[in-house]
């Protein structure tokens, strides 16, 4: 191979610079050329495609977003806008595509795959939600800001003797909330993967009270309900009076943690050496620190899988 592309998609995550930068400075240290693909698949089938240097990747890996920006493109999702994609990385005489994203970005890439079009899948998402790895690029970075907002909002629940509940990101998967559910000292949890018992919460927020504990922190993922939905069938069912924190889009900005700095580069890199070795229809992670990559059709027919170890300790640890 002589000439790869990279491309981000979907929603951005903090640590996809970190990886856009070990794709392009790992392949040009092998002597290869690469070519950024801007505004993912929408830029594809657009053309918009220019050659990366050392230079274009410098200052970027304590950035979060990506520096080739992101587009929600409906048009890819049909054959007639893969195919055009396809012409474009032939007219631009790409041989190889690592696309760093979630779930959607890898359908994208399990397209191309199955035209016959080599590309690696990089995992970019703060919902921690694709097989065949443990960790997603980003999870760390919003885990930790989740944290931090969790902490300021005990400080203020204690002062004024409240509960509050934080709705935090996650699609459909529970990762954002039990992990920083758990790491915040949350006294309850509410998970996609588990379905919750409100008899069960207001019991546990009794005993709570009971002991004289005068305040509570609820997270609920967004792929259970909205937190202003559940606080509302929660006063239905206890009266009780609660204050809602949305936490949104800034779970995905900031400063990618070291973590994530280090695992997007190890995957970037890892990316380019399956094209270099002729491997594509790959996508890369890392289980128990070790790099492994899978088939991104075989990936994709399995399901992510919470640590419900974890989640029972939290319920453990929280009574």
């Amino acid at each position: 191979m002589k000439r790869i592309g990279v491309l981000t998609s979907g929603g951005d995550a903090p640590g996809m610079n970190a990886a856009i930068r070990a794709v392009v400075r790992k392949g040009i240290y092998h002597n290869l050329e690469v070519m950024g693909i801007y505004n993912g698949y929408s830029g594809l089938i657009n053309g918009k495609i220019e050659k990366l240097e050392l230079g274009s990747v410098g200052d970027i890996i304590h950035r979060g977003g990506t520096m080739l920006h992101s587009a929600r493109c409906e048009e890819f999702k049909t054959k007639e806008g893969q195919q055009k994609g396809i012409e474009q990385l032939k007219k631009h005489g790409i041989e190889g595509l690592v696309v760093i994203g979630g779930d959607g970005s890898y359908q994208g890439a399990k397209a191309l795959t199955v035209q016959g079009f080599p590309c690696v899948g990089v995992p970019g998402t703060i919902d921690n939600d694709i097989p065949g790895t443990e960790f997603t690029i980003g999870f760390d970075t919003a885990l930790n800001t989740v944290l931090d907002a969790i902490d300021k909002i005990r400080d203020t629940a204690s002062s004024h003797e409240r509960t509050f509940i934080i709705e935090v990101m996650g699609r459909d998967a529970g990762d954002i909330a039990l992990w920083s559910g758990l790491a915040g000292g949350a006294e309850t949890i509410l998970i996609p993967e588990e379905n919750y018992d409100m008899n069960d919460i207001v019991e546990r927020l009794n005993k709570g009270n009971e002991r004289g504990k005068k305040h509570s922190i609820i997270i609920v993922a967004e792929g259970v309900t909205s937190g202003n939905k559940f606080a509302e069938e929660l006063k239905e069912a206890s009266n009780i009076e609660t204050r809602v924190s949305v936490l949104g889009h800034i779970q995905r900005g900031g400063s990618p943690t070291a973590s994530d700095r280090v695992l997007a580069s190890r995957l970037g890199a890892r990316a380019v050496e399956l094209l270099m070795e002729g491997k594509g229809g790959r996508a890369v992670g890392i289980e128990k620190n070790q790099l492994v990559d899978y088939d991104i059709i075989e990936a994709l027919s399995r399901k992510h899988e919470l640590n419900f170890d974890m989640y029972k300790l939290s319920k453990e640890l929280s009574i």
